[in-house]
């Protein structure tokens, strides 16, 4: 944070992780981005679900974001999912999708720490206000209809990240869960690609098919991320990534999110030190330049041991500080490789 309340982060967060003073002060000066979350899912729940909607300037005993969290967490860029359902009708996708951004408007116009962001500047002019900036994607592109040129409507509502599928088929591609076809992008996917590159929108390929993403890799002529996925060496997981994944998000100068749910970390255990373990993977295939964090809080079901919300995020840096990266290599993890793709892509 870069305001006064930096001591007062200071104290909260040793409070809570009894933090070296070293990884304290990193943790405190770095820039901390988080590209996946599904709060809003919790801000306005989906109908029928009878759950109690959330205001996000108030702190909650349950789930695991909200303001006075993303704070404590020293979190400065917060990625919040849109994310329409399972297997949506198009009309109701585009309905949900438009009430999740009007929500999010909502939370913002309340809580004046929350800044809605949609360029690289916004978001370091909320971090020199010690305010938090808010990202918003698209997850699956439901919404879209099947007409690419809907994204320039999206991209006027403030979407700055898109992912073409969750897990199922669309017009677009097809998700993990019809990685049985072995399929490639459709004519409409990728002439939503060169629109997303034309506008300066982020091209995210968490949740598609194996061979759909060998297709964008072909196709992409800008940097694009996995917002959230990890390393399928270390967990076996089809959300995961393999080596030569990774390799070819690195070539185009990409960044992987490190997903924070169990059963994409260990097959047994999942801890802090285990997620850890995901990005020395990354960073030893591809590079220190090409990882971050993605945590998917708010959409998993459990958490890692020593990640039970986003306040806990600053363990991350202790851990990173006691294997032996280095301040830059940590700046670079807990933020600074985002940055350079949002800097790029979004302006």
């Amino acid at each position: 944070m870069r305001d006064n309340s930096a001591e007062d982060l200071t104290i909260e967060l040793r409070r809570i992780h009894e933090m070296s003073e070293e990884a304290l002060r990193i943790h405190r000066e770095a820039i901390v981005v988080d590209t996946h979350c599904d709060t809003l899912l919790r801000v306005l729940p989906p109908p029928g679900s009878g759950r109690r909607p959330i205001r996000l300037g108030e702190r909650s005993k349950e789930g695991h974001i909200d303001l006075p969290r993303l704070k404590e967490g020293g979190v400065d860029c917060q990625v919040f999912a849109i994310y329409t359902g399972f297997r949506p009708n198009p009309p109701d996708a585009l309905l949900r999708a438009l009430q999740l951004v009007m929500a999010f408007e909502r939370e913002c116009e309340e809580n004046e720490e929350l800044v809605k962001a949609e360029s690289y500047r916004d978001i370091m002019k909320a971090v020199e206000e010690g305010k938090v900036a808010g990202l918003l994607s698209l997850e699956g592109a439901e919404p879209l209809m099947g007409d690419p040129k809907m994204i320039g409507i999206f991209h006027r509502l403030g979407i700055r990240m898109i992912s073409l599928t969750w897990n199922w088929r669309n017009p677009f591609a097809d998700g993990l869960a019809a990685s049985r076809a072995e399929s490639k992008l459709t004519e409409l996917g990728v002439e939503a690609i060169r629109e997303m590159e034309r506008l300066g929108i982020i091209l995210d390929v968490s949740h598609l098919s194996d061979s759909c993403f060998w297709d964008v890799v072909e196709v992409a002529e800008k940097p694009f991320i996995a917002s959230h996925s990890n390393c399928r060496a270390l967990c076996d997981h089809p959300r995961n990534l393999t080596d030569d994944m990774i390799k070819a998000i690195a070539d185009h100068g990409g960044v992987i999110g490190m997903n924070f749910a169990p059963m994409f970390i260990h097959k047994e255990k999942a801890t802090l030190e285990r997620l850890v373990d995901h990005i020395d993977h990354v960073v030893e295939v591809a590079g220190i330049d090409h990882v971050g964090l993605g945590s998917d809080f708010d959409g998993i079901g459990s958490t890692p041991e020593g990640l039970e919300d986003v306040s806990k995020i600053p363990g991350i840096t202790e851990e990173l500080l006691r294997r032996g990266y280095s301040e830059e290599e940590i700046r670079k993890i807990l933020g600074e490789n985002h940055l350079r793709v949002f800097r790029e892509i979004i302006g």
